[in-house]
């Protein structure tokens, strides 16, 4: 049984040679392209997005890749919701994000691709290469879906070409499966333009720990598809590179997030799989040992967090890696570091709620529960990476505040940076990035363990084996000497020096850059990984004239100084976000009862400004062409 398309275009072309041995082709040279790979889970459809974005990056291009994963570990084959795979921006320029709708698609069954059009992920007029062993199928249900579906999709516009990615890699593997990924690999190679030879320079790479033999079999099945192409399609893009004279890296949000572990000098990690935080951990326990390193899989997340908050204890600041419901059971450990001031480095990789919610989808639904989310005053830094560069710096920027101001330190990613690829330059290793050496010498006759400084709220660090240091540590109420204590005045004067923290860091930082001029009609405000989307609108719109600018802000706790002054020099603000805020012109919904998005009941909360608010939960990378008419729409309001 197929679920019908809607109608999303009405154009229908040939794109196959009408002889395998025509030589006729049409190159078409384009600034950029988004191409899809789907099938169902185990297939290797995200592994071949994977190496297509890696060797269009090696060639020079612009990429950004996006991971296209089911909610389900693992869901029925052949389902609608069940698409698994890559999503790949190449462009000839930096690409900051994974752009609007899909331009060409490979699919490795209809049902799949139906999913990707239900949510309205394809352009209209979109290539299709679609598997098509389903049309004689010895199942005739299976058969008569792909029909039925094969039909709508061209009835509707998109152009479709049916690819016998199975027949063909049945000459060449016995398990035709296995090998459809490099196939499609090649065949896509071929259709971009890429270099033959840097296609199998990937898969040596990709494959390197596997035998010879498994990676001369996937260059065959990576050559026989690039054949195929040649053999067959009459058409071909170009889409020119601008190579960079800097070496660069490709990596994604969490394999930048354990390269800057490393890079920060912190030697342990603890952790409980989570997804879409795993990755980071995976690839720590790797690689950490070989630095010095010990990734710590605990028993479960307030384990985990406990044990960080032990080794930091000791000496050494310390990172644990989750997502939201597994920060949610940190919560009261966290609260148990701020009491003692003890530096630790949280990273909350965010996904779908509440609840297990979307566990693989994309949602900025944690900010208020980084800041506010602990019983009782918990000041906690809270920083926000906006690119995958920016999760590489982000930890050792959080190293270095967790260890000079005794605190813990939030950093946000999400599920759109975890996943997803882009080319960023190597970052050349600088001493300064690690803390010194912690120095036990004695600590001085009459020094006590939390004696605040009166206009900072910061105290020397005592850690055990310090002659002189010992002292007793709780998460009780306290005084200076870390004696448990319910005096009125020493509680208050406990929680005043901790929210001083805050205050002390606030003058360190610098304002916020406005991207655009420094006044006109509208400010954008955003904060994690909507940067890109939202700064190719505004760049669009300003192309056209508008007087629209953003600022893009990467500390939320405590806040950078100078925006308030920024946001007066605009006659209207608003903020972009991937959280839950009611639509104003919901019928039951006016200014009384309204709930705003979460930077922006922040702001209008800090600077008094009536900030207006976007944001849409939809699971998926918000676009630039839907920020770009949503603030066409304010504009013009």
């Amino acid at each position: 049984m197929t679920t019908p398309c809607s109608d999303y275009g009405r154009t229908e072309m040939n794109l196959l040679k009408t002889s395998p041995n025509a030589d006729r082709k049409s190159i078409t040279t384009l600034t950029e392209h988004i191409v899809e790979i789907i099938s169902d889970s185990g297939e290797g459809a995200q592994r071949c997005g994977q190496s297509l974005g890696s060797i269009a990056a090696r060639m020079g291009n612009g990429i950004w890749t996006t991971e296209i994963i089911p909610a389900e570990i693992r869901p029925p084959a052949r389902s609608v919701a069940g698409a698994s795979g890559n999503r790949i921006r190449i462009g000839s320029g930096y690409i900051t994000n994974g752009g609007d709708e899909t331009d060409l698609v490979v699919a490795f069954n209809e049902q799949v691709l139906l999913g990707r059009v239900r949510a309205r992920e394809l352009k209209p007029g979109c290539i299709i290469f679609l598997e098509n062993m389903w049309r004689k199928h010895t199942d005739l249900n299976i058969s008569m879906a792909y029909i039925e579906a094969h039909d709508r999709l061209v009835a509707a516009g998109y152009k479709v070409i049916e690819f016998p990615m199975e027949q063909e890699c049945k000459l060449l593997n016995a398990d035709p499966k296995r090998g459809k990924n490099m196939f499609a690999l090649g065949m896509l190679c071929y259709l971009y333009s890429f270099d033959l030879q840097m296609a199998r320079d990937q898969i040596a790479l990709t494959f390197g720990k596997k035998e010879q033999a498994v990676i001369d079999a996937n260059v065959k099945l990576l050559e026989a598809g690039h054949q195929w192409g040649e053999a067959h399609l009459d058409f071909c893009f170009s889409v020119p590179a601008t190579p960079t004279s800097q070496s660069q890296i490709v990596v994604n949000g969490n394999t930048a997030l354990a390269l800057g572990v490393m890079a920060s000098g912190m030697d342990l990690c603890s952790m409980y799989p989570i997804t879409p935080a795993t990755s980071a951990s995976h690839y720590l326990s790797d690689v950490f040992e070989k630095v010095g390193g010990i990734v710590h899989q605990a028993e479960d997340e307030i384990a985990a967090c406990a044990f960080a908050i032990g080794a930091s204890y000791a000496s050494k600041c310390t990172v644990t890696i989750t997502s939201g419901p597994g920060y949610s059971l940190k919560q009261e450990a966290i609260g148990l570091a701020v009491m003692a001031e003890i530096p630790l480095v949280v990273v909350n990789v965010q996904r779908g709620g509440p609840s297990t919610g979307q566990p693989t989808k994309v949602e900025q639904g944690d900010l208020m529960c980084a800041i506010f989310g602990s019983h009782g005053d918990a000041p906690k830094v809270v920083m926000a990476a906006a690119t995958i560069e920016d999760c590489f710096y982000a930890v050792i920027t959080a190293r270095k505040i967790a260890e000079a101001f005794n605190m813990v330190v939030v950093i946000l990613t999400d599920a759109s940076l975890s996943s997803s690829q882009q080319p960023f330059t190597r970052p050349r290793f600088n001493a300064s990035w690690l803390a010194p050496p912690f120095d036990q010498s004695p600590i001085p006759e009459g020094a006590r363990a939390y004696n605040w400084d009166a206009s900072t709220g910061l105290a020397r660090r005592f850690v055990p084996g310090q002659p002189g240091g010992m002292h007793t540590v709780t998460g009780l109420a306290h005084d200076r000497d870390s004696h448990v204590a319910y005096d009125p005045d020493i509680n208050q004067e406990g929680l005043r020096a901790r929210s001083l923290k805050l205050a002390a860091l606030q003058k360190t930082l610098t304002p916020p850059e406005v991207f655009g001029e420094a006044s006109g009609d509208l400010l954008v405000v955003g904060w994690g990984s909507t940067k890109g989307a939202i700064e190719e609108a505004v760049a669009s719109l300003r192309s056209e004239g508008r007087k629209v600018s953003s600022i893009h802000l990467r500390f939320l706790q405590p806040m950078q100084p100078g925006i308030k002054e920024i946001m007066q020099r605009f006659g209207k603000v608003m903020t972009i976000e991937t959280n839950w805020s009611d639509k104003p012109d919901e019928e039951i919904i006016d200014e009384s009862n309204r709930r705003y998005s979460s930077l922006a009941v922040l702001l209008r909360s800090r600077c008094l400004i009536d900030v207006d608010c976007w944001s849409e939960v939809r699971g998926q990378p918000v676009k630039p062409s839907t920020i770009r008419r949503v603030l066409l729409a304010k504009l013009d309001a």
